[in-house]
């Protein structure tokens, strides 16, 4: 079994009304994940909205985040910056105050300023000398293709990159590949984008998924069941949430968890920054309908 597994949510940015940091309100985010069991939990990832974030408000969202978790559950910390150096100090940053995990994309800005393989090993390879386990994010956004033999060159050759989130397309194939190059050296086959090919995912060998932190208390057991040998368990879990997350993963985004954090009383607004538009109330609608059918915890945990 590898050292890493379960689920790790990625955490929402609390904003009020005005668009200002609510840390209050942030508090309560990874007291609800607590209480959820989680396995770990994300900070300052995409589906926090880390691109609408100062450096300023990127340090001090760090700073309250681990000092408020006190070690209750591991945090991982998204670092990915174009520049090495950056990427390296936001690294040293986030192990002296307590982090267990970074997680990176690979260096890219905008469509076309991308990597080159040997960049990208390079840039790992400084991140991996600072001494903290790294998690690779896959991901679309980043524009940067990642080829299998590529990513287990990564893994055989950087002794502190253990993780790889894997939520490009075809995530299934290129867990089971991956594993078939490099499995001894991953720690952490993790998917992402929300679970929605969770299932399939995980029969390729994945240990972990990092979604949002909208249904933790209903996809954790999807994981255990699968994990534990009871896949026909598994295959119903999952086939009872997968509405949920469909509509988030193609409706909604991110802000389909602070919608239900606001319904919820966890949190007071679902305000994000333009130039993000709120959630079509059809769609919000419709999400609270598919929630309710499953009694999430996020719908009662605040009230």
């Amino acid at each position: 079994m590898k050292k890493y597994k379960g689920i790790w949510p990625v955490v929402p940015t609390v904003f009020d009304d005005h668009g200002n940091l609510d840390l209050e309100g942030q508090k309560r985010t990874l007291d609800f994940l607590i209480d959820q069991k989680v396995d770990g939990a994300c900070i300052l990832a995409n589906y926090s909205e880390q691109f609408s974030l100062s450096d300023d408000e990127r340090n001090l969202l760090q700073k309250v985040c681990i000092n408020h978790v006190a070690g209750r559950m591991p945090l991982i910390v998204t670092i990915s910056h174009f520049s090495t150096k950056i990427a390296c100090e936001r690294a040293k940053s986030a192990l002296a105050e307590g982090a267990s995990i970074v997680m990176a994309m690979p260096p890219y800005h905008g469509a076309l300023l991308k990597g080159s393989p040997k960049q990208i090993l390079d840039h790992f390879k400084e991140m991996g000398d600072v001494g903290i386990p790294i998690m690779l994010q896959d991901a679309p956004l980043s524009g940067v293709p990642l080829s299998v033999p590529l990513l287990a060159e990564l893994a055989q050759n950087i002794e502190m990159l253990q993780l790889f989130k894997i939520e490009s397309t075809g995530a299934a194939e290129k867990i089971h590949n991956l594993l078939k190059l490099a499995d001894q050296h991953i720690e952490g086959p993790f998917d992402g984008e929300e679970g929605i090919t969770l299932y399939a995912d995980l029969e390729a060998g994945a240990t972990g998924s990092m979604t949002s932190a909208l249904i933790p208390d209903l996809i954790r057991p999807v994981i255990t069941s699968f994990l534990t040998g009871s896949k026909s368990s598994a295959r119903e879990q999952y086939g009872a949430v997968l509405p949920i997350i469909n509509h988030e993963n193609r409706q909604c985004g991110f802000r389909a968890t602070k919608e239900a954090m606001v319904e919820g009383g966890i949190i007071k607004s679902s305000y994000c920054r333009h130039p993000i538009e709120r959630l079509r109330p059809q769609a919000r609608d419709l999400l609270m309908e598919l929630l309710k059918i499953q009694d999430p915890a996020v719908l009662s945990w605040g009230k």
